[in-house]
């Protein structure tokens, strides 16, 4: 009976151990992430202003283009895979570079002054990242938990930008093997997502959130028209994924990285030029909130795709998060009332059902419609998801992501989404 209570007291011991040592760990790194993360939203916000008040600057894309391939160059980051490096990071404990914050910053800063067509959450992960797996070596932890910290560095940045702490903490934990969940980074990655919130916050990013008209009941009849939005969504992210591996697969045939990121940035200046709307460059947070209001163009969705795969494509960063969103609530918004639904909650059905599609992130998908729209018609949200993910087939936006379980039946197939 000694025995049996010396070890409960053991365990206790060293599980209170555990907890106090990654709640510290946690703190640190949500508190630094939550600050740069911060400084970052504040510089996109800026760049963004400044290229709105003086459209000319379009015309110096070619050139930031072939500044962004040379700083990499220069930094020893000639071949950078973007937010795949900090899967691998996680998965097969790759070491991460501090370098890459700083430069991932700046680029995107640079990408969105001057009117690329990207978003800011493969910026905000790879910083968050980069910070705690270096971290994580300076602290010397071993290898199992530098995958924690570097998964805690993912979520406090995620949530940092995004203003959604709970579908940042799912993400880090949910995005590198589909079907197998890190679950002994639940708590810090929770506590550092909270945390980065916290201090962003703070210092003055306001989350993202939308207000969805015409939320229907959870009725029969609502059912099938939810599932056709679904299967919408699942097309769409196809599409996007597609076209975005399609136009780098072209653009890798031009020898010169600096010569493709030229071409690149004339190519989405001349469209940009053509079409005669500003829509399609940056982000396109506005053009999301006026999808989430009822109003969108049909082809909003397609051009937002394309002008996306040639920015990043040609050798620009930033992220494709937010264009799937883009692509999700135009798509959605002009769908949904073919189907008795009202546009701006067919917007929130595509934002959602789109990003869980081009992720392969169900669980992370949910709690993004829960944290954006405030949990009105979830379980119908539950279902667009549900579709898409299931519909949406093995391929997603980030190559190094493994799939461990088929999504038709009860078995494993390990695949990388990029196969």
């Amino acid at each position: 009976m000694r025995e049996s209570w010396r070890r409960r007291a053991e365990i206790i011991w060293n599980s209170g151990r555990t907890f106090v040592l990654w709640g510290v760990l946690a703190v640190l790194i949500g508190a630094v992430v939550g600050l740069v993360g911060a400084l970052f939203s504040h510089a996109i916000h800026a760049a963004t202003a400044l290229r709105a008040a003086h459209d000319w600057l379009i015309w110096l894309l070619p050139l930031g283009g072939a500044a962004i391939v040379l700083l990499y160059r220069v930094c020893g980051l000639g071949k950078d895979p973007g937010t795949n490096y900090v899967l691998v990071a996680v998965r097969d404990n790759a070491p991460m570079r501090l370098r890459m914050a700083p430069l991932i910053i700046l680029s995107t800063a640079l990408t969105h002054l001057l009117g690329g067509s990207s978003g800011r959450e493969g910026a905000a992960i790879q910083l968050g990242g980069s910070i705690a797996g270096k971290a994580g070596a300076w602290l010397k932890l071993d290898e199992k938990d530098e995958r924690v910290l570097t998964m805690c560095g993912m979520a406090a940045g995620f949530s940092a930008l995004f203003g959604t702490p709970i579908a940042g903490a799912m993400f880090s934990m949910e995005v590198c093997s589909v079907g197998v969940m890190y679950y002994a980074a639940i708590f810090p990655s929770a506590l550092s997502a909270l945390t980065a919130r916290l201090v962003a916050a703070a210092l003055g990013v306001e989350a993202e959130a939308f207000t969805l008209a015409g939320v229907p009941a959870l009725e029969a009849g609502v059912l099938p028209a939810v599932a056709a939005v679904g299967l919408v969504c699942a097309l769409v992210a196809m599409a996007m994924v597609w076209t975005l591996g399609k136009v780098h697969h072209l653009f890798d045939k031009v020898p010169s990285p600096v010569l493709r990121a030229v071409l690149g940035g004339a190519i989405v200046a001349g469209l940009t030029f053509a079409l005669g709307t500003r829509d399609y460059n940056g982000a396109g947070t506005d053009v999301i909130a006026r999808a989430v209001a009822g109003e969108a163009r049909p082809e909003a969705f397609a051009l937002k795709i394309l002008l996306t795969a040639i920015t990043l494509g040609c050798g620009f960063k930033g992220g494709e998060i937010v264009p799937a969103l883009f692509a999700g609530a135009t798509s959605g918004c002009c769908f949904a009332p073919l189907v008795g639904l009202s546009p701006s909650f067919g917007a929130g059905l595509g934002m959602a059902g789109v990003f869980c599609a081009v992720t392969n992130c169900p669980l992370t998908a949910l709690l993004l419609a829960y944290e954006l729209f405030g949990g009105a018609g979830l379980p119908l949200f539950a279902l667009c998801c549900a579709v898409s993910y299931m519909m949406s087939g093995y391929h997603g936006l980030y190559s190094e992501q493994k799939i461990m379980y088929s999504k038709f039946k009860a078995e494993y197939v390990n695949r990388r989404s990029g196969d």
